[in-house]
């Protein structure tokens, strides 16, 4: 957690600039394009990525779907999964975050700027509403990070069960899925250490609705979680 604190201390000039410049774009949705504000939310990453000494070595980029709205299921390590996965897109991608992690300074206005939909627990109707959106986005070409393994404290490298429930979004839209291996990605803001520290992003094979739809959501989940394991293994 020293590295989280020290880039809040480190950047604090920063951190007041851009959560002031993110709420002033987002109460004006109608002056700043999608593509801008997400380049507002990019700018933040790198701006924690430089002062934090964090380094992301990205793979298989070439092989995510060229159109269309999909959803990357990766598994799950820490505070800086979303942003090491965020930094390698050059166009918008969203995020499935829970309502009180995301309800934090800074944090808040990451999520607004990328359109994030905030899921509450406690909420059914919330949950209903959250399930809609995700999907109606789908169809319209948007694209989402959602967390199979629902939470990260003290996964490291290893890979929790899949909530067969995060892969409804993807069979109610007939997206194509895409599972990201991510790896020592717990280290920039788990691990008590100011050193340099290198993490990977491994984008996987896509899988095509064509390929799951006689699938229950239980093999889904599986079938993604298998792969992604293998790819840990095979590049740790």
């Amino acid at each position: 957690m020293i590295r989280f604190y020290w880039v809040i201390f480190f950047s604090f000039p920063l951190v007041i600039y851009y959560i002031c410049k993110a709420e002033y774009v987002c109460r004006h949705e109608d002056r700043f394009s999608e593509d801008y504000r997400f380049n507002v939310a990019k700018a933040m990453i790198r701006v924690v990525k430089r002062n934090a000494f964090i380094r992301t070595k990205a793979y298989g980029r070439e092989r995510l779907p060229k159109n269309g709205g999909y959803v990357l299921y990766p598994n799950h390590q820490g505070k800086y999964d979303v942003l090491g996965i965020m930094d390698e897109f050059d166009s918008p991608c969203s995020v499935m975050i829970d309502e009180k992690r995301s309800r934090v300074p800074l944090t808040d206005q990451f999520i607004k700027l990328v359109q994030g939909v905030r899921l509450d627990r406690g909420d059914f109707r919330a949950q209903v509403r959250a399930f809609e959106k995700v999907v109606q986005g789908l169809g319209e070409g948007r694209r989402y990070i959602i967390f199979p393994e629902g939470g990260y404290d003290g996964n490291r490298n290893r890979v929790l069960d899949f909530l067969p429930g995060a892969f409804k979004f993807a069979v109610r839209s007939k997206s194509p899925i895409v599972p990201v291996a991510l790896i020592d990605s717990f280290r920039p803001f788990e691990e008590n250490s100011l050193l340099p520290v290198t993490t990977q992003v491994h984008f996987l094979e896509p899988i095509y609705y064509e390929e799951y739809k006689d699938l229950s959501t239980r093999q889904i989940a599986q079938t993604v979680r298998h792969r992604i394991m293998s790819a840990i293994e095979a590049y740790t």
